[in-house]
Formats: C-alpha cells, sequence, structure tokens
C-alpha cells in the first residue's frame, strides 16, 4: 500500500445527478445497511443517473462497537486524493469483510482485543488505502458529527433508513427488491425507464 494524498476536507457519497433525491442512512456495520450498499448501483443503473441523485449518510450506532472508528475512516477516506470514490471502496472492503469489525452478540468474542489503531489498519489492508493520516483530520471529525447531528434532526434512529426529497419515508426497505424501489421513488418499471433514459 503506497502513500496517499490526503485533501482536507471529506467529500460526500453521492451516485448520479438526478431530480429526485434518495438519501440512504447506513450503519457501516449494519448486516441490513451492507444489503441496501449493494443495492444502490443497481437501482441507479435501472432508473438512469440523470433521473436520481443517492446520498449516502452515515448513522453510526454505538450497539455496533467500533462504529464510530469505522465511520470516521471511510469518511476519512473521502478526504484523501480519490475522493468518494475512495469512500466506496472502503464500504464495500467493509461490508465484504463485516465479520472484521463487529464482535460476537455486539459484546464478546475475538474483537474485544482490538484497538482503534488495530481497526484503521485493519481497514486500510483491506481496501489498500492508507487512512492513518487522513483518519486524524479535524475536518473528519467535524464530518462525523455533522452526519450524527443530521440524522438526529431528522429523526433517523434506525439502518438502513431513506429519505426521498428530503422527507423519511418508512416504506422503503434493504429487504425491496430494485423494483420496488424504483416505484418508490416514482418511477415506472425499470427497464422501460432506463430504456428511456
Amino acid at each position: 500500500m503506497s502513500g496517499v494524498q490526503v485533501l482536507n476536507e471529506p467529500q460526500p457519497i453521492e451516485l448520479g445527478h438526478g431530480k429526485i433525491e434518495l438519501e440512504v442512512f447506513l450503519e457501516p456495520t449494519c448486516p441490513f445497511s451492507k444489503r441496501a450498499f449493494f443495492k444502490l448501483q443497481p437501482l441507479l443503473s435501472a432508473v438512469g443517473e440523470k433521473n436520481v441523485t443517492i446520498k449516502i449518510r452515515f448513522l453510526s450506532q454505538p450497539w455496533h462497537l467500533f462504529s464510530g472508528v469505522v465511520t470516521r475512516c471511510i469518511l476519512a477516506a473521502t478526504a484523501t486524493a480519490g475522493g468518494r470514490e475512495a469512500g466506496l471502496t472502503v464500504m464495500s472492503a467493509v461490508y465484504d469483510h463485516r465479520e472484521d469489525f463487529e464482535s460476537d452478540d455486539h459484546c464478546t468474542g475475538p474483537h474485544m482485543e482490538l484497538s482503534p489503531a488495530q481497526i484503521v489498519t485493519r481497514m486500510s489492508d483491506l481496501s489498500g488505502i492508507d487512512l492513518s493520516e487522513a483518519f486524524k483530520l479535524k475536518s473528519v471529525d467535524q464530518a462525523l458529527r455533522w452526519h450524527t447531528r443530521y440524522c438526529r434532526q431528522n429523526g433517523v434512529h434506525t439502518s438502513p433508513s431513506f429519505a426521498i426529497n428530503g422527507l423519511v419515508n418508512d416504506a422503503i426497505s434493504s429487504g425491496q427488491s430494485i423494483e420496488e424501489w424504483s416505484q418508490l421513488l416514482g418511477f415506472g418499471a425499470p427497464a422501460r425507464l432506463a430504456a428511456s433514459s
């Protein structure tokens, strides 16, 4: 792993650039958030990137013991020269290796011996992105606080949660299909929509 250029500010993780805004509130070590995360790119492909903007928000939950460190690492990745793509790479690495960041029953098992520094190193190794310097940025701390406040302000307490055009929508869940998400966003059948994009 080579040295990574660190910028000053974490970059937002957004996909697409359409008029409809879908905010997805994810907990980086939650199995249901994992399921939702891996549906975001297929949803974007189905409805067309000109039709929707997907904004990832982070909902760190304290019962996931390493959540704060893991979330901070993802935000740190976005503060590197890789920006959004680096953040997505680190998120994918976390979700692909979720068991490396989650204690048994949230409170037991071999991970209880891990330090925050070991978590940062583990995430750097798995993603191939050196997070050690960016993790220390004050702007990363501020971004983590912003995400926390934003979730609280919007009454978001469970993961994943979803908001369409600024309004939290409890009808959307990670267990639904891409087709169901597309319809809840106001689109018809995804294949028909993608063909017209």
